[in-house]
């Protein structure tokens, strides 16, 4: 293989993975603005619950069907989607885009440095750190933070961090289906949720372009983008590219909420980018004891 067609599909999948986080956290703007009319959890039984239908109808997964596949890795897959996405929205209640995020992403950064086995890797890994205090309020701000909405971001770093995990598994032996059959299982868990929450609210017309908006977003897109470059890249690579989420989280809030950053975050942006970066220039030469996927 010529080092050509060997950078092609790495490239292929870091640019849908960048696109992914774009959509999601546009799409988590557009969803902080339904929480007046149905809560967080209205939110994201729309956001899954459509999505889902979406998905069900374009791949329609039933007309292919196998017995030799790890249906354990689906369903844990589908329900950490449900769960993180439940947790991460009841945090953005109270908590502003891109803290929650950054908050968040400590799920994939512990995945991250967990699989490390090369110095440079450590590197990028205490820059994404260094971004991360600079983003976060720690200097005489911290108490202002609502600390249930704290605990809720910090728990949808866990299901982040399995959702990478059995993601790639679930991928690997469903193939395109996984998201699909991954979202509909999620969307049994956030279903009831929304409605023992918002009830009857969650049928109003007017709201449902908007639902519909969050559902593609938030969702159908991202997580189906995100396949793709979870069954190509390796998951320690896939979990340090993501340090860009808590930076396009941070611009979302500013462009679509009218969230404020100060210097220092705006400076923990470029950090982050810079981490992602190199760690994108990094996996150009992959390593035998970690081959990318096919």
């Amino acid at each position: 293989m010529s080092p050509r067609s060997a950078v092609a599909p790495l490239a292929l999948a870091i640019g849908m993975l960048l696109i992914s986080m774009v959509s999601y956290q546009c799409g988590a703007s557009l969803a902080k603005h339904l929480f007046p009319q149905v809560g967080a959890q209205g939110a994201t039984a729309y956001r899954l619950g459509l999505s889902a239908l979406i998905l069900l109808l374009w791949r329609r997964p039933w007309r292919r069907s196998g017995t030799r596949r790890d249906w354990s890795a689906l369903w844990g897959y589908g329900l950490s989607m449900g769960a993180m996405n439940l947790v991460f929205y009841m945090s953005l209640r109270t908590i502003p885009l891109g803290i929650a995020v950054a908050l968040e992403f400590t799920g994939p950064l512990a995945l991250a440095l967990f699989g490390s086995r090369r110095l440079l890797d450590f590197a990028w890994i205490a820059l994404v750190v260094a971004g991360l205090a600079l983003l976060l309020p720690l200097r005489g701000q911290v108490q202002t933070l609502d600390p249930v909405g704290v605990v809720y971001a910090l728990a949808a770093g866990v299901g982040w961090a399995l959702y990478i995990v059995l993601g790639k598994k679930a991928g690997a032996a469903h193939g395109a289906d996984a998201v699909t059959l991954g979202t509909s299982i999620g969307a049994l868990l956030a279903i009831p949720f929304g409605v023992a929450h918002a009830g009857s609210a969650l049928l109003s017309p007017a709201l449902l372009p908007y639902a519909l908006g969050v559902a593609v977003l938030s969702s159908a897109l991202p997580y189906s983008l995100e396949m793709v470059a979870l069954t190509r890249l390796p998951a320690r690579t896939f979990s340090t590219l993501l340090s860009l989420e808590p930076a396009v989280a941070a611009v979302a809030g500013v462009a679509l909420l009218g969230e404020r950053l100060s210097l220092l975050q705006w400076l923990a942006i470029g950090a982050i980018i810079v981490a992602a970066a190199g760690t994108a220039l990094s996996v150009q030469r992959p390593t035998l004891t970690e081959p990318l996927a096919n």
